[in-house]
């Protein structure tokens, strides 16, 4: 009877840990995989900045333990560099950076923000940049299992990057008006008011007429009535 209960209790528990194990592994395979971010936009800078590459995990990923590789590709390679495979913009690798495998001339002015690497934080900041840092960057971590393992960044470098703020404040030219032409405006006005003023003229004019008629013709049978009739006899 003891034995059949330890047997059951056994049992129950066997089942249990297999169903959390089931459990688990469902969570863990339903779980979205991290996709590598970049920036949605170009980067805009002047000569002599200090800028940031934007580029991230989403979901947060711990990528402290894998390798993340910055290179620029379309940059041509360097002949006397083609041999010993320099090729990265930045390269981090065994938890630290790899400066041999470095283009000359990002030497000593690149950096990962290492203590956000936990966080899925792959950013690259170059000092200094320069003209010829201009171009298509790419974020890539090869070990990375997700479908989407790298992405692409865009850095513009002008020799004027408020070239258009400064001509936002260039102050533009007020024409001074002419007198000449004040006087031309002024004298057409004078000619339209009169020419407006030409049929009002002629409005006024036609009815002193009319009235002036009027009076002529109310005043004709007056005169008659005090006419005298050459027939009638003349009375002493």
């Amino acid at each position: 009877m003891v034995l059949l209960r330890g047997f059951e209790l056994l049992s129950s528990c066997l089942l249990l840990l297999v169903l959390l194990t089931l459990l688990t592994a469902h969570r863990t395979e339903a779980r979205e995989p991290p996709l590598v971010i970049g920036s949605g936009g170009p980067i805009r800078a002047a000569p002599g900045d200090d800028i940031i590459l934007p580029c991230h995990l989403e979901p947060k990923y711990n990528v402290e333990g894998l390798t993340v590789e910055w290179s620029k590709p379309d940059l041509e390679a360097d002949p006397a560099e083609r041999l010993s495979r320099v090729e990265y913009v930045h390269l981090y690798r065994d938890r630290r950076e790899v400066p041999d495998m470095k283009i000359r001339s990002y030497l000593r002015r690149t950096e990962l923000f290492t203590d956000d690497l936990k966080d899925g934080n792959i950013s690259l900041k170059i000092k200094n940049v320069t003209l010829a840092d201009r171009g298509t960057y790419r974020c890539f971590i090869p070990k990375l299992k997700s479908p989407v393992t790298a992405s692409t960044v865009q850095l513009v470098v002008a020799p004027q990057s408020n070239q258009s703020f400064m001509e936002d404040m260039t102050p533009h030219p007020t024409k001074i008006p002419n007198p000449e032409e004040h006087e031309e405006t002024d004298v057409a006005g004078a000619r339209f008011h009169l020419l407006a003023l030409i049929p009002v003229a002629v409005c006024v004019l036609l009815i002193l007429v009319v009235g002036v008629a009027a009076c002529l013709h109310k005043r004709k049978p007056l005169k008659q009535n005090y006419a005298v009739d050459p027939t009638s006899p003349l009375t002493a």
